[in-house]
């Protein structure tokens, strides 16, 4: 298959950065665009021929190879059912469903249709995490003992997001979600599952630090426990000022990384007026900043959706980490945590 042919469900700033990653790559054509608002300035902007108002009638189309469902949590599900019965291929961004329950029927769903069901988890494709997979591989730093990981801001301005209904929680789903999801990654590989699991977060609401109108919680830790004896140590908060704040230390038995995933420009900029953009979820741009050079990249997104065009243009499935299976653990963590919250009390498992 020499072109992969697109098909976009949702029109706000996922679907503007899966459309921004499809651009650039030659073996991708974006066909179509299904969207309840945004329609005109979304398909004009990145060239999309065909706009629909219904999703559905989107999926009627022979000539779609992949779908991308880039809709709030909530709808992930549905889409993602409807993809599978029209016989496409999915990408579906994080989380990959709020619930368990429907997680696991996606999974089944696409397995049983025989369509691919592939998990946005942009962390395993950033270009800074990809170079210490290499450091990690040739045993640069030893064996692997301990890793921290973190994704923060200021809160999201989506209303979905302030809704536990359609949200799935608050910001240790929404946000911690990649840390938990490159752990499984970098540590679950081989067999060696999360078989411990301690949550502590603010009760959300009127118990929350700063975002009383957010049901679910806006700050969230949680400690994971693997099989083989690692730790890990992850993050989701909305409490973090300044802008998006993606971090990672990994600590060996020979030694230590640390990646700064959005702070890491080798720009350093001074303005007096202010600057138009620098980082996702700033409060302003004004005196000292570090604008990002091609944010979209170094998050991973580009190279993430290059390798699902490759996985449908060679028929290939994708690699645990991005697959439904690694999207499913990273739920049947966040409820493990969430319960460990509940409760006050460690729970134990077996998930990977």
């Amino acid at each position: 298959m020499e072109k992969v042919r697109i098909g976009i469900v949702g029109s706000k700033f996922a679907a503007d950065f899966h459309c921004d990653s499809y651009s650039r790559n030659e073996h991708a054509e974006l066909v179509a665009v299904a969207a309840i608002d945004n329609l005109e300035g979304i398909s004009s902007k990145w060239n999309i021929p065909h706009t629909y108002e219904s999703y559905q009638k989107m999926f009627e189309r022979e000539d779609i190879d992949l779908i991308s469902v880039c809709v709030p949590n909530f709808l992930h599900h549905q889409v993602v059912m409807a993809a599978a019965k029209a016989g496409k291929n999915v990408v579906c961004e994080k989380p990959l469903a709020t619930t368990v329950a429907h997680a696991r029927e996606m999974i089944r769903a696409c397995e049983e249709l025989g369509v691919k069901l592939m998990y946005a988890e942009d962390w395993c494709f950033a270009p800074a995490l990809r170079r210490v997979d290499a450091l990690v591989a040739e045993g640069g730093i030893g064996r692997l003992l301990y890793v921290k990981a973190k994704e923060c801001h200021n809160g999201s301005h989506s209303q979905f997001a302030k809704k536990r209904a359609t949200c799935g929680g608050g910001s240790f789903i929404h946000l911690g979600i990649h840390p938990i999801g490159y752990l499984l990654y970098l540590l679950g590989r081989g067999n060696n599952p999360v078989v411990e699991v301690t949550g502590r977060m603010n009760q959300g609401s009127e118990h929350n630090f700063v975002h009383h109108d957010f049901e679910g919680e806006d700050f969230g830790v949680g400690i994971l426990r693997f099989q083989n004896g690692e730790f890990g140590l992850v993050e989701g908060n909305y409490i973090t000022v300044g802008g998006m704040d993606d971090k990672v230390e990994i600590y060996g038995s020979e030694g230590v990384l640390k990646i700064d995933l959005t702070f890491g420009s080798p720009i350093q900029c001074y303005s007096r007026p202010g600057i138009s953009y620098s980082i996702e979820k700033t409060d302003h741009n004004l005196g000292w900043t570090k604008p990002a050079v091609d944010e979209f990249y170094n998050l991973g997104y580009v190279e993430e959706l290059r390798y699902f065009v490759d996985c449908v243009r060679n028929d290939e499935q994708p690699f645990y980490g991005v697959n439904g299976q690694a999207g499913l653990a990273c739920i049947e963590l966040v409820e493990a945590f969430y319960q460990s919250n509940e409760t006050g009390q460690a729970v134990r498992g077996s998930w990977l």
